[in-house]
């Protein structure tokens, strides 16, 4: 109000002086005074110009301000402009509350999911991210450098894409799907990169796909198989003795071809059993049990045959952690492992007394529990680690090869993993319990 009354004032006078001045000049030509009213006039102009320049600091301080978030600044009551001034607070400050709450639930949202989200620059700065990120890759990400192999994909990437890509947190293997999406905000390239682990559910998809061809061979084998054991021996118990050939040649080569036939289709039949056990594994009975202690018993099951065999056999504790496990399964598993590493020494052309099995229960990184068997054995060749765990694979002579895909099936159906861990020496298997 008062910068009003001074503006009113100060334009009064400068029309009035000006009036003054024209009537001074028409009626006495150009005179000092005319000179004073000239001055005066100058002043009067400066003032307004300099209220003037006042008031539009004092209103671009104001809007900055609230721009800021801070209206503690404003118009007087009396400002003409202060009913307006009042409405845009009032919407900055709505869409501002709007903003921060819609900005704390994906914020809430991000923290309470599984999937993990990045976003990043185009210099590849990560700028947001949520917990699932360092729980899924085992450390914190703030480049996309420290993505390795996923730093590729982010980089080269012109549009919308989604891939799958291995990765290794520490000594676990993994198969994650990378989805990156690329979004213009303010102006300025952003890349949202999502991570999902799908390792479980391609290993689910596989043992799916094991247990129906299983089931469909089985069906059709044994529908071959019965009839040819049962013909077999028919035609083996109708040959008489006194059965007379030309060649007596002939008929020592027909019993023996009879008898194979029913020896060979009862192996045939064994080998649909060992099927069956892969096909159709009953769903664990889980019951809580401390791991170390059925380790225990296990090791102490298998030491007898190891102290035979100068095979040094340790058992390794560091967590005596409950599990809900099925302890007939896990058990079986256990025992497959020392039996695998057993059966490798015992053909080791090394020197006896240097021959040792080390049976470790521990924690993981993600604080999952673990049992692990390792030997000093001469471990698996590269090209053949990828096949270990399909059933009927095997590189032994005698075996039958589900004895590791029985075991990690097991391990699976508990919601864990059987894991091959690469070493320098030996061979060491993981049992990671979910």
């Amino acid at each position: 109000m008062r910068n009003f009354i001074i503006l009113a004032s100060l334009l009064a006078a400068l029309i009035g002086l000006s009036i003054t001045l024209f009537w001074q000049v028409e009626q006495s030509g150009f005179s000092a005074i005319s000179a004073l009213l000239v001055i005066l006039n100058l002043v009067c102009a400066a003032q307004i110009f300099n209220l003037f320049k006042r008031q539009t600091r004092r209103a671009d301080m104001v809007f900055r301000a609230l721009a800021n978030g801070d209206s503690t600044l404003g118009f007087g009551d009396q400002h003409p402009m202060q009913q307006q001034f009042e409405q845009v607070k009032q919407q900055i400050q709505a869409a501002r509350f709007n903003a921060e709450q819609q900005a704390q639930f994906l914020q809430a949202l991000l923290i309470h999911i599984d999937l993990a989200v990045l976003v990043c620059d185009e210099q590849g700065t990560i700028i947001e991210s949520n917990p699932a990120v360092s729980r899924l890759l085992g450390h914190a990400v703030k480049h996309i450098d420290d993505l390795g192999v996923i730093a590729n994909l982010v980089q080269d990437a012109k549009q919308n894409s989604r891939n799958t890509v291995p990765w290794q947190n520490g000594e676990q293997h993994d198969t994650l799907s990378v989805q990156i999406s690329i979004a213009e905000i303010q102006g300025k390239v952003r890349k949202v990169i999502s991570l999902q682990s799908i390792h479980d559910q391609l290993q689910l998809k596989e043992q799916q796909a094991y247990k129906r061809l299983t089931k469909v061979l089985t069906h059709e084998i044994a529908n071959s198989i019965t009839p040819l054991s049962s013909l077999a021996q028919t035609c083996t118990a109708l040959l008489p003795n006194e059965l007379s050939f030309d060649d007596q040649e002939d008929k020592q080569d027909l019993q023996l071809a009879l008898t194979t036939l029913a020896s060979r289709t009862e192996h045939l039949g064994e080998f649909i059993a060992q099927f069956k056990k892969v096909s159709s594994l009953p769903a664990p009975h889980l019951q809580p049990h401390i791991l170390a202690d059925l380790a225990k018993q296990v090791v102490a099951l298998h030491s007898q045959q190891a102290k035979q065999l100068n095979i040094t056999l340790n058992l390794s504790v560091q967590s005596q952690q409950l599990v809900m496990i099925d302890r007939g399964q896990v058990e079986q598993v256990i025992i497959n492992l020392l039996t695998n590493a057993i059966d490798v020494l015992k053909q080791l052309n090394i020197p006896e007394s240097a021959k040792y099995i080390e049976v470790s229960i521990a924690q993981n990184a993600n604080q999952q529990l673990y049992l692990e068997v390792s030997d000093n054995g001469t471990g698996i060749s590269d090209h053949v680690i990828e096949m270990i765990f399909v059933p009927f694979f095997t590189t032994k002579q005698q075996g039958s090869g589900i004895g590791l895909s029985l075991s990690r099936q097991i391990m699976l159906n508990h919601g864990g993993d059987l894991v091959y861990i690469k070493r320098q020496q030996g061979a060491c298997f993981r049992c990671v319990f979910g």
